[in-house]
C-alpha cells in the first residue's frame, strides 16, 4: 500500500513537471522560449491599452494601421535580430530604410513596381555588404563600422534630396503592382503585412531547418569555438550584414509604397527601435540567442505604445523617453525571468 502510494505520488510530480500549466512546465517553457516575455507584455497591453481609450485605440481602422507600421519595422527588426545573432549589431538599418525608400520612388515612375523594388533591396544588400566587409575584414567593431554607415548613408540621402522629397504622383499609386508593395490594403491588412509573414517562414526555415542557423547562433555564442569546427565565421557574419540591409530596404520599400514620398530624413531613429523590438523579444546582444517572432512581437507593442500616445493625444516626444525605459526594464524583467527559470 505504502509502495503503491509513492509510486501514485511520483507519477504526480513527473506529470507536473511534464504539464505547462505547472510550475515547473512554465519554468521550462521560459527557459526554452526567449519570447515569453514579450507575449505577456503584449497581452497586458492589448488589455490596457483596450480598457482606457474608449475604442479609440481598439478598432479596426487603429489595428490596421499599427500592423502596417509593425510591418516595416518588424522587417526592420528581424534583419537586426540575425545580426545580434552573430555578435555584431547594424545600427545603420534606419538610413538603410531610408536608401531604399528612396531609390523605389526613384524608380518606380520610370520602370515597373517590382524591377523598382528589386533595384532597392539590392541597394540594402549592398549597404550590408559594405558594413559586412568592413567588419569581417578590418576587425573593427561592428558599433563603430555602423555608426559611420548611419552618417554616411544619411548624409547621401539628405544630399539627394537637398531639402525636397521624392514623391509619386496620385494617379500613378494603383494597379496590383504598386498596390503589392505597399500601396494598398486587402481588408485590414496592408500588403506589407504579409511580406513580414514571408519573411518570417523563409528566415524561420533558414534557421530552423538549415545548417545556417546553427552556424550563426555558433559564431555568436563563441566565434572562436565556431571557427575551431569548421565554421567559415566571416562568411555567415557577411550573410547577415546582407540579410539585414535587404530586409531594411523593403521595409523602406513597403513604407515608401504606402506613403507615396520619401525625404532624406526617412527611417531616422528607426535603428534604435529595431534594437529595441530584438531586446524587447528576447535576443541576446552579446549574441548566440535570437527569436525572429519575438521580435516581430516587440515591434508590435512599440508601434502599439507609439498609437496610443497618439490616441490619448500625448506628446510623441514621450514615446522615446518611454521606449528607453521600456528597452531597460525589458532587459532586466528578461535576465530576472530567465534567471527565475533556470533556478531548480
Amino acid at each position: 500500500m505504502v509502495a503503491a502510494a509513492a509510486s501514485d505520488t511520483a507519477a504526480q510530480r513527473r506529470a507536473a513537471k511534464r504539464s505547462p500549466l505547472s510550475v515547473a512546465g512554465f519554468k521550462k517553457t521560459v527557459s526554452r522560449h526567449a519570447e515569453i516575455g514579450i507575449f505577456l507584455i503584449a497581452a497586458l497591453l492589448i488589455l490596457v491599452f483596450s480598457a482606457t481609450s474608449d475604442g479609440r485605440w481598439a478598432n479596426a481602422y487603429n489595428i490596421g494601421t499599427i500592423l502596417q507600421v509593425t510591418a516595416t519595422l518588424g522587417l526592420m527588426s528581424v534583419g537586426v535580430a540575425l545580426v545580434i545573432g552573430t555578435g555584431e549589431i547594424d545600427i545603420s538599418v534606419g538610413s538603410t530604410f531610408g536608401m531604399g525608400a528612396l531609390t523605389y520612388l526613384s524608380l518606380v515612375q520610370q520602370i515597373d513596381p517590382p524591377l523598382a523594388a528589386l533595384a532597392s533591396v539590392a541597394v540594402g544588400a549592398a549597404i550590408g555588404a559594405f558594413n559586412g566587409l568592413l567588419v569581417t575584414r578590418t576587425g573593427t567593431p561592428s558599433l563603430i563600422i555602423t555608426l559611420g554607415s548611419l552618417m554616411i548613408f544619411r548624409g547621401i540621402a539628405i544630399a539627394l534630396t537637398d531639402g525636397f522629397s521624392f514623391s509619386v504622383p496620385y494617379k500613378m499609386r494603383s494597379g496590383a503592382m504598386y498596390t503589392a508593395f505597399g500601396g494598398d490594403s486587402i481588408g485590414m491588412f496592408n500588403t506589407g503585412v504579409f511580406w513580414l509573414v514571408a519573411a518570417l517562414i523563409v528566415l524561420t526555415a533558414m534557421l530552423k531547418l538549415m545548417p545556417y542557423g546553427n552556424r550563426l547562433l555558433a559564431v555568436g555564442g563563441s566565434a572562436a569555438s565556431a571557427h575551431s569546427r569548421g565554421v567559415r565565421v566571416d562568411r555567415v557574419k557577411l550573410q547577415a550584414f546582407i540579410l539585414c540591409g535587404a530586409l531594411a530596404a523593403l521595409g523602406g520599400t513597403l513604407e515608401a509604397g504606402k506613403l507615396g514620398f520619401a525625404d532624406g530624413s526617412m527611417g531616422r531613429l528607426m535603428e534604435l527601435q529595431a534594437i529595441a523590438s530584438c531586446v524587447l523579444g528576447g535576443c541576446l546582444l552579446a549574441g548566440g540567442r535570437i527569436s525572429l517572432i519575438g521580435a516581430v512581437m516587440g515591434a508590435f507593442v512599440l508601434s502599439s505604445i507609439q498609437s496610443y500616445l497618439v490616441v490619448m493625444g500625448v506628446r510623441p516626444q514621450w514615446f522615446m523617453l518611454l521606449l528607453g525605459l521600456i528597452v531597460v526594464f525589458a532587459a532586466l524583467g528578461d535576465r530576472k525571468l530567465r534567471a527565475w527559470a533556470l533556478k531548480r
